[in-house]
């Protein structure tokens, strides 16, 4: 029998008050303090295991090893994600299931969501050009909520545009929210899915008609292994898991903005470019930046892992934050440089910033292609099209707060926007 290495571990009782004030920072503080791509803490007063990096994240995708539904608290399903949803299912359910979503992401459809981004996110930028100053966060959570319900084939009126765009903003916010920002996100979670389940209802009932090709009428129709089609709630929970994830793409666009506020160079040279290199701005800006900090598998029997035991039952984070920054994997990787996307090898364990793993069949983000195609539209309108200037204020960001941003949402003055080109009259654009 092979004996298992020592772990390292935390010396403190628990560390759950020390995870609330490093936020990112808390896992690769200690990977990196140790040298070690693994260590046993405690948080809630449970035991943990944390690990970080490639082999990290290959072991962590692995559904013989681990499985999701007993890891994701209720607290982060009564907000984040809802209940039942397909983040909590396992094996031939989640399967299932995850086809539903990628029946979603076929070209045709990832290409409707270009055609409605680019539309959208220029005639948001009119407007701003009317405006004194403009806040890109909240702009952006209203742009992106109104991309998302159009491709989703969800009704949505302009006069209630910030309403729901709040709520959707909110289920996001909530994710690392202790007291107000969190009951923000559980008063968010019910008015979202009150207001989607009816449509679902509308749309069996026949009096609501959405194309066949969007997430309302799928997941509307879909048929669960049972044989029955998904109760209204939880079909309600996965249209707003299409459509939560596209505001939540806001924190991503301030960053995006930041990165070429921050780097003059990158913007010039975004101007020149046919779009590849615009494609590796996008990638770094979700590589370098904070968004998702870390997720969590409950191991489904016991496995040796790098020398170390893992036993069935335990909870495991997998650091998301920590492997896009990894020193292994990513040369001076506290460096904002798009080139490293040049020649990636596009291994689907090293760059994780909306999880890792398969598409297909795995619990990798369903959306990422969605969010690389609206990023890609408006980091492109930003650099070639926009003549802004950026207000005085504070651009920095806690990395204690879960999920965070600049501190003043990016405020700025659009001057102007240059004319529509031919070639975006038809939609074409970079892939």
């Amino acid at each position: 029998m092979i004996k298992a290495r020592k772990m390292p571990k935390e010396r403190t009782i628990d560390q759950t008050l020390t995870l609330l004030a490093e936020g990112y920072d808390y896992l690769p503080n200690r990977t990196i303090r140790e040298n070690v791509n693994v260590f046993q803490t405690r948080l809630l007063g449970q035991k943990v295991i944390c690990i970080s990096g490639e082999e990290a994240a290959r072991a962590f995708y692995d559904e013989e090893r681990f499985i999701r539904k007993p890891a994701v608290p209720k607290r982060i399903q009564k907000a984040l994600f809802g209940e039942h949803g397909v983040q909590v299912l396992d094996d031939e359910e989640h399967k299932h299931r995850k086809a539903m979503f990628m029946s979603v992401m076929t070209h045709e459809n990832l290409g409707r969501l270009e055609e409605i981004s680019r539309r959208e996110w220029r005639a948001a930028a009119r407007g701003w050009t009317k405006e004194q100053e403009i806040v890109l966060m909240e702009e952006a959570k209203r742009t992106l909520c109104r991309i998302a319900c159009e491709w989703a084939g969800v009704p949505l009126y302009e006069d209630e545009v910030k309403n729901r765009a709040q709520q959707l903003f909110d289920l996001v916010d909530s994710i690392g929210g202790v007291g107000s920002r969190y009951q923000r996100g559980r008063k968010a979670r019910k008015q979202a899915e009150d207001w989607i389940a009816e449509l679902i209802g509308q749309v069996r009932d026949g009096t609501l008609h959405p194309s066949e090709n969007t997430a309302l009428y799928i997941m509307a129709h879909h048929t669960e292994l049972n044989g029955e089609q998904m109760k209204p709630k939880t079909a309600a929970v996965e249209v707003i898991n299409i459509i939560r994830p596209m505001v939540a793409i806001a924190y991503f666009v301030v960053f995006g903005a930041l990165a070429l506020h921050e780097h003059p160079l990158v913007r010039k040279r975004m101007k020149e470019d046919d779009g590849m290199y615009s494609k590796m701005v996008v990638q770094e800006v979700r590589r370098y930046y904070p968004f998702a900090p870390m997720l969590g598998a409950r191991v489904r029997n016991d496995f040796l892992w790098e020398g170390y035991a893992f036993k069935k039952g335990t909870l495991v984070l997998l650091d998301l934050y920590g492997t896009n920054h990894h020193p292994d994997l990513w040369e001076k990787p506290d460096e904002f440089n798009p080139e490293r996307f040049r020649n990636w090898r596009k291994s689907p364990f090293d760059f994780i910033p909306q999880g890792g793993g398969d598409y297909d069949k795995g619990h990798r983000c369903a959306g990422e292609w969605a969010t690389v195609k609206v990023m890609m539209v408006f980091m492109e309108l930003f650099a070639k099209e926009l003549d802004y200037e950026v207000c005085e204020q504070d651009l920095t960001y806690s990395m204690a707060r879960i999920p965070t941003y600049p501190e003043s949402g990016f405020r700025m003055k659009v001057l102007s926007l240059k004319p529509k080109e031919k070639n975006q009259v038809t939609g074409q654009g970079h892939s």
